[in-house]
């Protein structure tokens, strides 16, 4: 992105691709540390390759974390996000493994000033979150609270 986008930037229908993020066994056993969540699905070699797998996967929650880095970053939105409102109707769809590297497509999909405080309105996203094969590992929508001047 060349500049920061704003309020009347965010049109709904309009498209944006983030740049990419590769999934590194450190960001995975960094994340289990973190969390308290050790799952040998995640951590565990040769617990992992018996899965229905077959291999360590990270975990969905962390990918999740990533994409919404990835869109929320500091040259799409910036100074003029406020909040992250929440997340609605979010699909695990497919395993991200240790080297895989994802990318988020989204499009916003609604967006409304806040009535009861001027210069602040929400902004809904639909969100996909999708591997080096094409494959959307991740779905679902996002919503954050902006400045809209």
């Amino acid at each position: 992105m060349e500049r920061e986008l704003s309020w009347n930037d965010l049109t709904v229908g309009r498209e944006f691709t983030t740049r990419t993020r590769t999934i590194t066994e450190t960001d995975v056993v960094q994340f289990a540390g973190s969390t308290w969540d050790t799952s040998p699905m995640h951590v565990d070699h040769e617990f992992a390759h018996r899965s229905s797998f077959g291999r360590p996967i990270a975990h969905g929650l962390l990918v999740l974390s990533y994409a919404h880095g990835l869109m929320f970053g500091s040259e799409l939105l910036g100074r003029n996000a406020i909040a992250f409102m929440g997340v609605a109707d979010w699909r695990f769809r497919a395993p991200v493994g240790f080297g895989d590297t994802i990318h988020v497509e989204f499009s916003v999909s609604e967006r409304r000033p806040r009535r009861s405080v001027p210069g602040q309105g929400l902004v809904t996203f639909d969100v996909r979150v999708v591997d080096q094969n094409g494959v959307v590992v991740q779905s679902g929508h996002k919503t954050l609270l902006l400045h809209t001047d």
